[in-house]
């Protein structure tokens, strides 16, 4: 459709991420952002590995970030009328369980970061048939190693540990959700207890296949069936908004978890399309089309997204756990910078980061590596080393980590990529863009319009209430970034973040060893 004849659709997107929350208002078919809200959301960290939040405060601060961003459509000359129906995109894994009669929250929200299921996590790997303690054991089902990422994992803990769930199970009055299912049940006033293909996916219970909850994962973790939300596609009509007023009546008519909604924001639409998203962690995505790609190097097979009745689409994913918290780590426990953005000024004081090398497992490796006992190490540290070389090699942690997936998806697909699109709140950077493009030997397209996680649930907002076509939606202006440096030298210096991912290793057991030693 020609630019010109695009209609102005107005769409909502809620944006429920780790740190924050947002209501953003699309002209989805012309790629802009009309207005928005965001509001911070606490994490509070109860013990050591341990990441919660308030799901309350969750919902106060959506519904908040959704009225404030109403009356900035008014200023604008705009009413909530011209918003056609809402989206979701949220922060994945993330487990909360409420009562279904009261509706009120059992447990604060469990993180997806969170680590306290680490032992629960090898209580169940003893149940392996032939003590294998294989964690790969579960993924033809539901494409996924066994970690302490996923939602599973995260809710046998509730059961064992916090009576109050276990009694509201046992009375057939639990409820779990991720983050979206939360919403969606309140903003339609307990209508509706339902979730995505792409959310339910990152749970360890959907049959990655099938598409439904599989009996027998569900009764590999003690999981009863019945306290699981229906699971939708990514476009349909759910249900209409009841809470809060001012959007009443809209259609939620989208969701998606928040980095499947960054492949569709970034229109990687079609197979060997791969986008990175760079904020607390990061999350790389390479569509794979119809096809289910069982990695053989360490990534996770993932739903992308499911418009309708239509066939799925798949996604092969690398997660890297820490991105932007290495920087806030430098800033909050280090006291290396007083803010997150001097840190492209501070790293360009030095020409190199001085052979430094950071790697920051604070809470173990995450693909392709799937280390839970490695912990973080800075190697290569001389009496020359300066703070602008710890921030430039905490900038080059996220590019090699980011090269990690990409060579492990090189050797599941077999073909390797020219171009990596990103998004992400560290992707204001530019050196941090330039040195993504020398260590990975690709160019690194960033869009002038960055809000593409949030412009992924409204486009399938969109899609899913009859009003788009996602072909019609505007392609992004872009900044490219190509390498500078010589093959041999991105080599070489990979070969040494390499030895450094190996001195990180089997940390935390070691540790273990000597202090009971």
């Amino acid at each position: 459709m020609p630019e010109d004849k695009k209609p102005n659709i107005l769409i909502g997107a809620i944006d429920e991420g780790t740190s924050s929350a947002r209501f953003l208002v699309f002209d989805v078919l012309h790629r802009k952002v009309i207005a928005s809200h965001q509001i911070e959301i606490k994490q509070k960290y109860p013990h050591e590995g341990w990441v919660e939040q308030d799901p309350k405060e969750i919902l106060t601060a959506v519904v908040e970030c959704i009225r404030e961003t109403i009356e900035k459509l008014k200023d604008l000359g705009k009413s909530v009328s011209d918003i056609k129906a809402v989206g979701i995109t949220n922060q994945r894994e993330t487990t909360l369980v409420w009562d279904k009669q009261t509706g009120e929250p059992l447990h604060n929200a469990i993180v997806w970061l969170d680590m306290r299921t680490t032992t629960t996590m090898e209580d169940v790997l003893d149940n392996i048939p032939n003590k294998t303690r294989n964690k790969n054991y579960l993924k033809p089902l539901c494409g996924l190693p066994m970690s302490p990422y996923f939602s599973a994992l995260k809710i046998r803990w509730l059961i064992d540990n916090v009576p109050r769930v276990k009694q509201a199970v046992e009375a057939k009055r639990c409820a779990f959700g991720t983050v979206d299912t939360w919403l969606i049940y309140n903003l339609t006033k307990g209508q509706l207890h339902v979730t995505d293909v792409s959310n339910a996916s990152r749970t360890m219970l959907m049959n990655i296949e099938t598409l439904k909850w599989d009996p027998l994962l569900c009764k590999f973790f003690g999981i009863p069936q019945h306290i699981l939300p229906e699971i939708k596609s990514s476009a349909e009509i759910y249900g209409l908004i009841s809470n809060p007023n001012v959007l009443a009546g809209i259609p939620i008519s989208g969701c998606v978890g928040d980095q499947q909604g960054a492949l569709l924001g970034q229109l990687c639409l079609k197979p060997g399309q791969a986008k990175a998203t760079y904020g607390t962690g990061c999350f790389l995505l390479y569509n794979t089309g119809n096809m289910k790609v069982d990695s053989t190097q360490g990534l996770i097979t993932t739903v992308a997204y499911k418009i309708g009745k239509s066939s799925p689409i798949y996604a092969l994913e690398g997660s890297v756990a820490v991105a932007g918290a290495a920087l806030s780590w430098l800033r909050d426990n280090m006291e290396l910078l007083s803010n997150i953005t001097q840190s492209q000024n501070m790293a360009e004081r030095v020409r190199c980061s001085g052979d430094v090398y950071f790697v920051p497992a604070f809470s173990g490796l995450y693909a392709p590596y799937w280390q839970q006992d490695a912990r973080g190490v800075i190697c290569g540290i001389t009496e020359d080393t300066q703070q602008y070389h710890i921030i430039r090699a905490a900038l080059e942690a996220v590019c090699f980590q980011t090269r990690d997936i990409l060579e492990a998806m090189i050797k599941d697909s077999g073909t390797k990529l020219s171009t990596l699109q990103v998004d992400g709140g560290m992707t204001v950077n530019d050196l941090l863009m330039q040195l993504q493009a020398d260590l990975t030997g690709i160019n690194v397209v960033r869009p002038n319009m960055v809000e593409t996680t949030a412009l992924g649930a409204a486009i399938l907002a969109g899609v899913g209430a009859g009003l788009i076509d996602i072909n019609d939606v505007d392609a992004s202006q872009v900044t490219k970034f190509s390498p500078l440096i010589s093959d041999d030298e991105r080599d070489l210096r990979y070969s040494k973040w390499k030895m450094a991912v190996e001195r990180s290793m089997k940390w935390d057991c070691s540790t273990s060893l000597m202090t009971n030693n």
